[in-house]
């Protein structure tokens, strides 16, 4: 079939875009579907206006009797009393405030403590009509609630148990001066910096090998109580650059092993070992395994431990299984715990302000055995912490990172392979939240 241009002429404009495509792409050409409409350009415009009626506006005359609830949340200081907390709620209830101040059950679990999250609901007239607080006290996955409501007969409160919630957090953070420093900048709780240093203790002395520049990466449990977070929970993965070397570790409860689960290093090799790496979560070593001046007999001898400044107090833990083979007072050394654990080995905890535990008592690795104090020969507050193996003194530091993990189980590791390709994709995406942040 052929065209002439001239025949192409009395054709609309899109039929002869068609032909002429035709003509020029030949028979092996592919062919595209067009509208035969007319073009939009050349289709006439024309304007149409039209009135539009608006409809009444209907103000409701008792407006001001509307019913409005106002809610808002707070987090209660210390200094906090009945009017205090009401007025940084926005609530000016004098019945409200007059309540709070007479009952029981609220000065006993609000007034006066800090922390506990707060939320009220107020009437369009900051009249109050219902306040509750929350807070986690325990370890089993509850929270409490104290409810406080406005009912017909007046306010009447009330304590409630819930189970939290978890949800996983993402966070990350580079090393200026400190590693409290760090989570403190990239708003991670001490609870989750304190576990860093606990998983990575083996691998990393927090003392004296941080470097500025050195990073690290954390995917943390946030506990919540009706949607507020309240604490955080337990580190799930993380990820710790020391110059430039990476060290990773993820949890893992072995379900055929049955034990209370332990962080373990991506390929499968755990972290746990038989003693932690220090006796408190994290404090300043003071005074090495080494020869010394004596701060108070004023001769050169021998310190057969570790000294850990920390303010009075301060939970001391034990290291590793045992059983408290003494615990007292006992010369220099003032109030003591001496813990006989398997092989041989002890460890000791002096001049402590106050003993958690007692002869014979069998204590399980992290049990708080006593408290940091002046007992004894100290110039200030602090733990003096010994390793003896078979009555031989030796480095605390050494045993510690010397001691046997805890291996996986075979047939754990199909689920631990993969748990751990999850958790490398969370650490992954970890890293990035200050990066991201920074620009």
């Amino acid at each position: 079939m052929t065209f002439s241009s001239s025949a192409l002429k009395q054709y609309p404009k899109r039929i002869t875009a068609i032909v002429a495509a035709l003509l020029l792409g030949g028979g092996g050409g592919a062919l595209a579907v067009a509208s035969f409409a007319p073009d939009a350009s050349d289709l006439p415009v024309r304007e149409v206006l039209e009135s539009v009626q608006s409809l009444p506006l209907t103000v409701p005359s008792d407006l001001d009797s509307q019913s409005f609830k106002l809610f808002r949340s707070e987090v209660t200081r210390n200094s906090d009393t009945a009017d205090t907390l009401l007025k940084r709620l926005g609530i000016d209830d004098a019945a409200a405030a007059a309540f709070l101040r007479s009952d029981a059950t609220t000065a006993q679990a609000l007034l006066g403590r800090s922390g506990r999250n707060v939320t009220s609901e107020a009437s369009g007239n900051n009249g109050l009509l219902k306040l509750s607080a929350r807070w986690s006290s325990d370890t089993e996955g509850n929270f409490k609630r104290l409810v406080v409501q406005k009912t017909p007969q007046g306010f009447q409160s009330r304590i409630e148990t819930a189970p939290l919630s978890a949800s996983a957090r993402l966070a990350s953070g580079t090393i200026e001066t400190s590693l409290f420093a760090a989570t403190d900048d990239a708003k991670i709780p001490d609870a989750v910096a304190t576990q860093l240093a606990e998983i990575f203790s083996g691998n990393i002395d927090f003392h004296r090998s941080l470097r500025k520049g050195d990073r690290f990466s954390v995917v943390y449990e946030t506990l919540e109580g009706d949607g507020e977070p309240l604490r955080a929970g337990r580190v799930l993965s993380a990820e710790f650059i020391n110059g430039g070397k990476s060290f990773q570790a993820m949890w893992f409860q072995d379900p055929v092993a049955a034990n209370k689960g332990g962080y373990y290093t991506l390929d499968g090799q755990s972290l746990r070992r038989a003693f932690l790496a220090s006796p408190m979560a994290f404090s300043r070593v003071t005074s090495g395994f080494k020869m010394r001046f004596h701060p108070l007999l004023h001769v050169w001898k021998a310190h057969q431990g570790v000294d850990y400044a920390a303010p009075t107090g301060t939970a001391v833990r034990s290291v590793g299984d045992g059983v408290v083979e003494f615990a007292g007072a006992q010369n220099g050394y003032g109030n003591i715990v001496i813990l006989k654990h398997p092989n041989n080995y002890s460890t000791v905890y002096a001049h402590l302000s106050r003993i958690n535990v007692r002869k014979g008592q069998s204590v399980s690795q992290s049990q708080t055995v006593g408290a940091v104090g002046t007992t004894g020969w100290a110039t200030g507050p602090h733990l003096h912490f010994e390793y003896r193996i078979n009555g031989v003194y030796r480095d605390p530091r050494t045993v510690a990172r010397g001691n046997e993990t805890v291996p996986l189980s075979a047939s754990a590791k199909p689920l631990f392979t993969r748990l751990a390709a999850e958790n490398q994709v969370a650490l992954s995406a970890a890293a990035t939240v200050q990066q991201s942040s920074d620009r």
